[in-house]
């Protein structure tokens, strides 16, 4: 079982930035990726970012140079720093991982970017 807690969400206006959190807790020794997807109104739940044990990342072709996934293992969190915010990044972000073959989401943080 693992538990994930995202934090940092919020309002932005364009060109911006916010660094996301989630910490995991739970039988996080067994996790070796997690995650970060987003849902924006209407669309389908997408993958953002990336990162699995030994540090390789992959990122969706819409956030390449802007969003940057890291993970802290001595604080079993995973962060997203997202940078040049625009409209489009407006969605619920959510932390994920899979353990055991079995899926698990964080609650979920809103990003609203708006002049």
């Amino acid at each position: 079982q693992v538990r994930l807690v995202e934090s940092g969400g919020g309002l932005v206006q364009p060109g911006g930035s916010l660094r996301l959190s989630c910490a995991a807790s739970g039988s996080v020794f067994s996790i070796n990726r997690m995650g970060w997807y987003r849902q924006a109104p209407g669309k389908e739940r997408e993958l953002v970012a990336r990162i699995i044990t030994g540090g390789s990342t992959i990122y969706a072709d819409s956030v390449k140079g802007r969003f940057t996934i890291s993970r802290d293992n001595a604080k079993n969190t995973v962060y997203l720093q997202m940078n040049s915010l625009k409209p489009d990044d407006t969605a619920v972000y959510y932390c994920n991982t899979v353990l055991l073959g079995s899926n698990y989401w964080g609650q979920g943080t809103q990003v609203t970017v708006s002049s």
